[in-house]
């Protein structure tokens, strides 16, 4: 039987030196993807621009990579900011996002002189517009609108349906308020419109459906206000296949259909083209990633087999938010085919308490026993980002993989680290 190969290392050996569970990233997949969204976006559609959405994954050498590729970093928080500019990354590249910044934020946003601060309410916009004139600046900014589209996926990934709390709705009186401060406020330079539909779209008909109405609000308020569209930013939600047996999700022919229907929509009501920028995240990451767990208990039921392993959602929740699929290995005999089981469906669960804490209902794999290794596919995205310290758990190690090396980019958190930060007050006694 073979073992699981990843980026050109044995995932058995990976465990020795690494311990599990552990994320691990193929470097060569996350530099593929960058290069096809240059060849296939903005190669082919000139004045375009690409950001990668960090909330996805985000490290300091994730940030190092990115920069590299020449696609620039959509961020939503300080955090995120500080591991962006610490790592060198060029703050002319990157976007502001997010629908509660702080005045901290701002400030940082500002200071460091990001590209573009992608605003989600007119609190937020009058804030800045405060800041930036006391500051002496201009705080290049794009709107956020909610288009009204309530995207094909499950509902706590659409963002653009009516009542999100993200963005401006499209229709109404704020959208034109927002554009009037922008003209009346010396602090703000609108560059344009910001929009995001939803997560793990296979079909870009809801970004269709949302740049035509998004286009018809901007010919609305040229006639209105004489607002100029000069940029659209069309956010991300490009799904990512969801094992290694299913094909690859291509970037060109939806972002094709989406170029080719904002044309349309633009001669239409006679408006120039705007500049058009994209937001790709969990596509760029999701598949260059796996998680190895061991396997801790195999409890065989009347009706169901419970393989239970040493992670759990504190490393890993988006099934039990999402109901995300994923699909595992056993990394010792990567190619051994699925066991019966007699009859009963098999679970990979993990160790919190919590009865939602599964990774896969109805798992295909061969007999397992405690010891063993699983391997967890296409988990790169939202996993590491999304980790918590639930039940006291630390947070996993990264390791990055390529041509036959491994190397570590985030240490795995022990149970000191844990205790950082926690008081006790002095009136408790010793």
């Amino acid at each position: 039987m073979s073992h699981l190969i990843w980026g050109g290392v044995d995932c058995v050996e990976l465990a020795k030196r690494f311990g599990t569970p552990l994320y691990v990233i193929d470097e060569s997949v996350v530099r593929a993807r960058c290069a096809e969204v240059r060849k296939d976006f903005l190669e082919r559609w000139p004045g375009t621009r690409a950001s990668y959405a960090s909330k996805a994954f985000l490290t300091r050498t994730m940030a190092r990579i990115i920069d590299q590729e020449g696609l620039g970093l959509d961020v939503v928080s300080l955090g995120e900011l500080r591991i962006a500019l610490s790592a060198g990354f060029p703050p002319d590249r990157i976007e502001m996002n997010g629908n509660a910044k702080s005045e901290e934020e701002l400030d940082a946003a500002l200071s460091s002189g990001v590209g573009r601060i992608i605003v989600d309410s007119l609190t937020e916009l009058e804030v800045l517009a405060d800041k930036a004139e006391a500051a002496g600046k201009t705080a290049p900014v794009l709107l956020r609108v909610a288009p009204g589209v309530d995207a094909h996926t499950h509902a706590f990934i659409a963002t653009g349906k009516t009542g999100s709390k993200f963005g401006l709705p499209i229709d109404g009186p704020m959208l034109s308020h927002a554009v009037r401060m922008t003209r009346e406020r010396k602090g703000l330079d609108l560059l344009g419109l910001h929009f995001h539909v939803g997560s793990q779209l296979f079909s870009p008909e809801d970004h269709v459906r949302s740049l035509t109405r998004v286009v018809e609000a901007a010919s609305r308020l040229r006639n209105e206000l004489g607002f100029e569209l000069r940029e659209l930013n069309v956010g991300g939600g490009q799904g990512a296949k969801l094992n290694p047996s299913e094909p690859h999700v291509p970037m060109g022919p939806f972002m094709d259909e989406i170029m080719e229907a904002l044309k349309r929509e633009c001669a239409a009501h006679k408006l120039p083209c705007p500049n058009v920028s994209i937001e790709p995240g969990r596509w760029i990451i999701s598949e260059a990633g796996i998680t190895i767990y061991r396997v801790e208990t195999v409890k065989e039921l009347p009706d169901v087999v419970y393989v239970a392993v040493d992670g759990g959602m504190s490393d890993n929740p988006r099934h039990p938010l999402y109901d995300a699929l994923y699909d595992a290995a056993v990394v010792e005999r990567a190619d051994a085919g699925a066991d019966s089981w007699e009859g009963r469906k098999v679970s990979v669960v993990g160790k919190c308490c919590e009865s939602g804490d599964v990774f896969i209902e109805d798992a295909h794999l061969p007999r397992v026993e405690r010891g063993d290794l699983l391997a967890l596919y296409n988990s790169g995205a939202y996993t590491y980002s999304m980790a918590s310290n639930y039940n006291g758990l630390g947070r996993p190690a990264v390791v990055l993989v390529g041509d036959g090396r491994a190397e570590l980019i985030v240490a795995r958190q022990t149970p000191e680290d844990l205790l950082r930060g926690d008081v006790i007050p002095e009136r408790l006694g010793a």
